[in-house]
Protein backbone atom coordinates (compact mmCIF):
# COMPACT_ATOMS: atom_id res chain seq x y z
CA UNK A 1 0.00 0.00 0.00
CA UNK A 2 0.64 3.64 -0.81
CA UNK A 3 1.82 6.07 2.42
CA UNK A 4 -1.23 8.10 0.74
CA UNK A 5 -3.62 5.33 1.24
CA UNK A 6 -2.49 4.25 4.55
CA UNK A 7 -2.56 8.63 5.58
CA UNK A 8 -6.39 8.40 4.49
CA UNK A 9 -7.00 4.97 6.02
CA UNK A 10 -6.38 6.39 9.53
CA UNK A 11 -7.91 10.39 8.75
CA UNK A 12 -10.95 9.47 11.34
CA UNK A 13 -8.91 8.86 13.89
CA UNK A 14 -6.54 12.00 13.18
CA UNK A 15 -9.38 14.19 13.23
CA UNK A 16 -10.43 12.85 16.72
CA UNK A 17 -7.43 13.43 18.19
CA UNK A 18 -7.28 16.93 16.52
CA UNK A 19 -10.74 17.59 17.87
CA UNK A 20 -9.39 16.74 21.05
CA UNK A 21 -6.91 18.83 20.98
CA UNK A 22 -8.08 21.33 19.74
CA UNK A 23 -12.01 21.33 21.72
CA UNK A 24 -13.47 22.53 18.55
CA UNK A 25 -14.47 20.41 15.30
CA UNK A 26 -13.72 23.42 12.82
CA UNK A 27 -9.93 24.07 14.68
CA UNK A 28 -9.29 19.93 14.71
CA UNK A 29 -9.89 20.08 11.44
CA UNK A 30 -7.15 22.95 10.62
CA UNK A 31 -4.98 21.16 12.66
CA UNK A 32 -5.71 17.91 11.16
CA UNK A 33 -4.76 19.91 7.72
CA UNK A 34 -1.75 20.86 8.66
CA UNK A 35 -0.63 17.63 10.32
CA UNK A 36 -1.04 15.93 6.73
CA UNK A 37 0.47 18.31 4.80
CA UNK A 38 3.57 18.21 6.76
CA UNK A 39 3.36 14.75 7.40
CA UNK A 40 3.15 14.20 3.60
CA UNK A 41 6.14 16.71 3.65
CA UNK A 42 8.50 14.70 5.89
CA UNK A 43 7.21 11.59 4.66
CA UNK A 44 11.01 10.35 4.38
CA UNK A 45 11.45 10.45 7.73
CA UNK A 46 8.49 7.76 8.27
CA UNK A 47 10.18 4.80 9.27
CA UNK A 48 8.42 2.10 7.11
CA UNK A 49 7.53 -0.90 9.57
CA UNK A 50 6.67 1.67 12.33
CA UNK A 51 3.26 3.33 13.55
CA UNK A 52 1.94 5.76 10.75
CA UNK A 53 -0.21 7.10 13.67
CA UNK A 54 1.83 7.33 16.19
CA UNK A 55 4.04 9.33 13.81
CA UNK A 56 1.11 11.40 12.80
CA UNK A 57 0.07 12.34 16.55
CA UNK A 58 3.32 13.30 17.18
CA UNK A 59 3.74 15.82 14.46
CA UNK A 60 -0.26 17.28 15.48
CA UNK A 61 0.88 17.50 18.52
CA UNK A 62 4.04 19.01 18.34
CA UNK A 63 1.72 21.81 15.71
CA UNK A 64 -0.70 21.99 18.42
CA UNK A 65 1.82 22.97 21.09
CA UNK A 66 3.58 25.60 17.99
CA UNK A 67 -0.32 27.10 17.57
CA UNK A 68 -0.42 27.39 21.47
CA UNK A 69 2.28 29.48 22.17
CA UNK A 70 1.62 31.80 19.01
CA UNK A 71 -1.51 32.38 20.84
CA UNK A 72 0.10 32.92 23.63
CA UNK A 73 1.84 35.54 22.49
CA UNK A 74 -0.99 37.19 19.96
CA UNK A 75 -3.05 37.41 23.06
CA UNK A 76 -0.09 39.54 24.93
CA UNK A 77 -0.41 41.68 21.87
CA UNK A 78 -4.03 41.72 20.62
CA UNK A 79 -7.67 41.83 22.23
CA UNK A 80 -9.55 37.93 21.50
CA UNK A 81 -11.37 37.81 18.57
CA UNK A 82 -14.13 36.39 20.85
CA UNK A 83 -13.91 39.20 22.81
CA UNK A 84 -16.50 41.30 20.59
CA UNK A 85 -18.77 38.08 19.75
CA UNK A 86 -21.29 38.92 22.95
CA UNK A 87 -21.99 42.17 22.81
CA UNK A 88 -25.78 42.46 22.89
CA UNK A 89 -25.85 38.45 22.46
CA UNK A 90 -29.06 37.32 24.29
CA UNK A 91 -27.82 34.27 24.65
CA UNK A 92 -29.91 32.01 23.07
CA UNK A 93 -27.00 30.15 20.86
CA UNK A 94 -25.07 29.49 23.92
CA UNK A 95 -27.95 27.72 25.31
CA UNK A 96 -28.52 25.57 22.04
CA UNK A 97 -24.68 25.20 21.62
CA UNK A 98 -24.67 23.34 25.10
CA UNK A 99 -28.12 21.42 24.79
CA UNK A 100 -26.18 19.73 21.90
CA UNK A 101 -23.34 18.78 23.33
CA UNK A 102 -22.78 15.03 24.80
CA UNK A 103 -22.17 14.42 28.58
CA UNK A 104 -19.05 12.44 27.58
CA UNK A 105 -17.86 15.35 24.98
CA UNK A 106 -18.33 17.97 27.43
CA UNK A 107 -16.39 16.20 30.43
CA UNK A 108 -13.49 15.23 28.19
CA UNK A 109 -13.03 19.04 27.42
CA UNK A 110 -13.25 20.09 31.33
CA UNK A 111 -10.17 17.97 32.09
CA UNK A 112 -6.86 19.44 32.06
CA UNK A 113 -4.67 19.00 28.55
CA UNK A 114 -2.23 16.25 29.33
CA UNK A 115 -5.53 14.30 30.86
CA UNK A 116 -6.90 15.15 28.00
CA UNK A 117 -4.34 14.06 25.29
CA UNK A 118 -3.27 10.57 27.27
CA UNK A 119 -7.55 9.80 27.46
CA UNK A 120 -7.83 10.62 23.68
CA UNK A 121 -4.72 8.71 22.43
CA UNK A 122 -5.44 5.71 24.35
CA UNK A 123 -8.70 4.87 25.31
CA UNK A 124 -10.32 6.48 22.28
CA UNK A 125 -7.63 6.24 19.45
CA UNK A 126 -6.75 2.34 21.44
CA UNK A 127 -2.69 3.49 21.38
CA UNK A 128 -0.46 0.89 23.96
CA UNK A 129 0.75 2.97 26.99
CA UNK A 130 4.16 2.42 25.16
CA UNK A 131 3.09 4.49 21.74
CA UNK A 132 1.14 7.11 23.75
CA UNK A 133 3.99 8.04 26.21
CA UNK A 134 6.28 7.99 22.98
CA UNK A 135 3.96 10.17 21.32
CA UNK A 136 3.49 12.76 24.47
CA UNK A 137 7.18 12.62 24.84
CA UNK A 138 6.86 11.66 28.58
CA UNK A 139 7.56 8.40 30.82
CA UNK A 140 5.44 5.16 30.71
CA UNK A 141 4.83 6.24 34.92
CA UNK A 142 3.36 9.65 33.42
CA UNK A 143 1.26 8.89 31.71
CA UNK A 144 -0.18 6.14 33.70
CA UNK A 145 -0.96 8.69 36.02
CA UNK A 146 -2.20 10.85 33.49
CA UNK A 147 -4.38 7.87 32.73
CA UNK A 148 -5.35 7.36 36.34
CA UNK A 149 -6.33 11.00 37.39
CA UNK A 150 -8.21 11.65 34.05
CA UNK A 151 -10.22 8.44 34.08
CA UNK A 152 -11.75 9.62 37.78
CA UNK A 153 -12.31 12.76 36.92
CA UNK A 154 -14.22 11.86 34.14
CA UNK A 155 -15.83 9.11 36.39
CA UNK A 156 -17.00 12.43 38.93
CA UNK A 157 -17.72 14.95 35.94
CA UNK A 158 -19.76 12.11 34.15
CA UNK A 159 -21.93 11.35 37.72
CA UNK A 160 -22.38 15.36 37.94
CA UNK A 161 -23.62 15.15 34.52
CA UNK A 162 -26.56 12.52 35.53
Amino acid sequence: MSFEHDLLAILPRLRRFAASLSRDRADGDDLCQAALERALKARDQWQPGTRLDSWIYRIMRNLWIDEARARQRAARTFAPEEAGEHVGHAGDHDIETHMHLSDVDRAMQALPDEQREAIALVLVEGLSYKEAAAVLGVPMGTLTSRLVRGRGALIELMGEAA
